[in-house]
């Protein structure tokens, strides 16, 4: 009687069919690896907050011009919510690096998503007594901006303490998923819960949203700085100092800042959406949405990151790309084509952000991380705006067309240009990580 085959774990039987198999290992390496979230229950904590709470901010940030725009009928006064929200953005993301490398960032966490959630439910107060005062709206944003500008590098800057770092790819890019469908979904669930009941109920799921992230934070380990020190003026400036002096670091920011400065057509769109296309707001809509669409899907298939070794000239061929699709946009008159063009550039700068925080992560000690995270919360942020008032000054000057190809062909030549003028950037290598 011939003994029966072994099978070993995780193979299949003898003379079954290698297909089911090779389909595994095909979508294993394509797919967003999630690795990161079965390997530490930490950052399945802090990932999961981070998407509940970034959610709830996306749903807030249109709930709050809706109710402006209410109250004033002013455009200009919508425009102020996003004047209220960068001030302090800058200022405190700077500031909120150095206290992150300075005190128990779980500590911080907890007082950071605090605030944040006290904020949603001030504003649900407010909504629910019917204040009726725009400048009651623009203080609570310009507070809620302080505290996500302080609570922002301080997760991010946790990360590496919770992953290995052959692990941050996969790490960095589930967040980039998290955010984009934060990105897309937020304003789609805002529009329908108003319109089914009002801006308060928006404001206090916002703050039950907070609520989960805050549990999240608390069930983090404690995470003490690695090395003593004041968090100040002169933290902040020895941070500036450490950049100074290390390129590679200095090249995540100042490639983004190309791509953004330059290539960020987002202001145009509305005018775009009629002098292109002869849509309405519905068009303006989908042209918004398309490169968050791109973004997720370059998320969601991003299981193949994780192997790319040469990590800086990732950055800067995403980038290229980026500066093409949106060039490519600018010359199509067919709005399926173009919305395939922005989604195209969605999709790159989703490759981009994954490689530029890996390498900020990587290449930083952990004394200084904090900091510099705070510096990549200020420049993705305040990025986009420059090229809001970039290519609409360009288009006021010229026309919508020369502002947006004239834009996505000076990103290429601007990160060309960099390149060349640092070129250690290009020889990034992710198994020897030199700032």
């Amino acid at each position: 009687m011939s003994a029966r085959p072994q099978i070993v774990p995780g193979e299949s039987a003898p003379g079954a069919p290698e297909s089911p198999r090779r389909l595994r290992r095909v979508v294993g390496a394509v797919v967003a690896d999630v690795t990161p979230l079965r390997l530490s229950a930490g950052y399945r904590r802090l990932w999961a907050g981070a998407m509940i709470s970034s959610l709830g901010q996306q749903m807030t940030a249109l709930a709050v011009a809706v109710e402006a725009y209410q109250l004033t009928g002013s455009n200009f006064s919508v425009g102020l919510v996003g004047l209220f929200f960068l001030g302090p953005l800058i200022f405190f993301g700077l500031v909120g690096g150095a206290i992150a490398d300075s005190m128990d960032r779980r500590k911080l966490g907890l007082i950071t998503s605090t605030g944040l959630s006290v904020m949603s439910l001030v504003l649900a107060v407010q909504a629910v007594l019917e204040l009726r005062q725009v400048w009651l709206l623009y203080a609570v944003v310009a507070a809620q901006s302080a505290f996500f500008a302080v609570n922002s590098p301080t997760r991010a800057a946790m990360i590496p303490r919770l992953l290995p770092a052959e692990h941050l790819p996969a790490a960095n890019a589930l967040s980039m998923l998290s955010m984009t469908v934060s990105m897309t979904a937020g304003p789609l669930l805002a529009g329908l819960v108003i319109g089914v009941w009002d801006a308060q109920t928006v404001y206090i799921v916002d703050a039950l949203g907070f609520g989960l992230a805050l549990y999240a934070m608390w069930r983090l380990p404690s995470m003490p700085p690695v090395r003593e020190g004041p968090a100040g003026r002169a933290s902040v400036a020895e941070g500036f100092r450490y950049l100074r002096t290390r390129p590679n670091v200095r090249m995540t920011f100042m490639a983004d800042i190309a791509a953004m400065a330059f290539g960020m057509p987002r202001a145009l769109f509305p005018a775009v959406a009629a002098a292109w296309y002869g849509g309405d707001a519905k068009t303006v809509g989908l042209l918004a949405a398309a490169p968050a669409v791109g973004g997720f899907l370059g998320a969601l298939f991003s299981g193949w990151l994780g192997r790319v070794r040469y990590q800086g000239r990732a950055v800067i061929l995403s980038i290229v790309a980026w500066g093409l699709a949106i060039a490519a946009f600018g010359t199509t008159r067919w709005l399926w084509l173009g919305l395939l063009f922005l989604a195209v550039a969605g999709c790159a700068d989703t490759i981009s952000g994954v490689f530029r925080n890996t390498i900020l992560q990587v290449a930083t000690p952990d004394d200084m991380r904090g900091r510099l995270a705070g510096v990549f919360t200020v420049v993705v942020a305040g990025g986009p705006r420059l090229g809001d008032f970039g290519s609409g000054s360009i288009a006021t000057l010229t026309s919508e067309r020369v502002a947006v190809i004239g834009g996505g062909l000076a990103c290429v030549v601007a990160v060309l240009a960099l390149t060349a003028r640092w070129r250690g950037f290009w020889r990034y290598d992710a198994r020897n990580p030199t700032p």
